[in-house]
């Protein structure tokens, strides 16, 4: 029994109170019990007297993969394909968005097509393959028209993935369109809207971009491809050259696109 009649505290468990009745002792024994325990930047070892740095964590928060939005396109003459190059530029102009660029394998031989003074295609667009598909998180499909609907070549392509279809893989993933056609009569509309029924069986989202250009789809002053439906070029002959109105409506949609893309991947 110490002063104050108190027991001893057991040194296996601490007290959970000491009775502070104007005992001097008691009050110290409390302090130290109760002292915060010093932090050390660095601990010693007894028995060599090294010192180890202490271990220290960092809380890091993971950064999300991008988003992909696949363009995917069959260019002949090269129209579609420079409406392509400026939608990837619109994409990538939206964080945590990146644009991949992919061509359609040539249905054609090539006796056919250098007959048509086709120009060589850039090897450093990949062809894509059906099963690539359910990679990407939304798609841009580009195609010159055919009687007002897509190039074979683009509904070869299509045709290609029942697998997908038959699994309903894209269902719910976002895609526009966007053409080329020889004339202003051409199909700049009937282009892409013919194209819809792709998407439906698929279980796809069309979005089209409305007249979210604001003023340049209400100019009349220069023949401009482009419609509600996607971004359009004119080709002509085939010597007529997407002008600078109609790049800027193919990088308004890819951006746009990119916007409705990260929108639909909130939680």
């Amino acid at each position: 029994m110490g002063k104050g009649g108190g027991c001893v505290p057991s040194k296996k468990k601490k007290p959970s109170s000491l009775a502070t009745t104007g005992d001097d002792h008691g009050t110290e024994y409390e302090d130290a019990v109760n002292a915060p325990l010093p932090i050390e930047d660095e601990q010693t070892t007894a028995t060599t007297g090294t010192t180890t740095p202490a271990i220290t964590t960092t809380a890091t928060t993971a950064i999300p993969p991008p988003l992909k939005i696949f363009v995917v396109f069959y260019s002949m003459y090269g129209h579609v394909e420079s409406l392509a190059r400026r939608m990837k530029k619109g994409v990538e102009g939206v964080e945590g968005v990146e644009a991949r660029l992919y061509r359609v394998p040539e249905t054609l031989s090539e006796e056919v097509v250098e007959q048509m003074k086709a120009p060589a295609k850039d090897t450093e667009v990949p062809e894509i393959t059906a099963g690539e598909l359910a990679e990407a998180d939304g798609f841009l499909f580009g195609f010159p028209t055919r009687y007002g609907c897509m190039a074979a070549q683009m509904k070869a392509f299509f045709d290609s993935t029942g697998q997908l279809w038959k699994e309903q893989t894209l269902a719910g993933k976002p895609a526009g369109f966007f053409v080329s056609t020889g004339t202003q009569g051409g199909g700049q509309e009937t282009t892409a809207w013919t194209a819809i029924t792709q998407l439906v069986h698929h279980g796809m989202l069309f979005v089209p971009i409305g007249y979210t250009f604001g003023a340049g789809m209400f100019k009349m002053d220069s023949i401009r491809g482009g419609s509600p439906y996607g971004a359009g070029v004119f080709a002509g002959d085939g010597s007529r050259e997407a002008t600078e109105t109609e790049l800027a409506l193919a990088e308004h949609q890819g951006n746009y696109m990119a916007t409705i893309v990260k929108r639909l991947a909130q939680p």
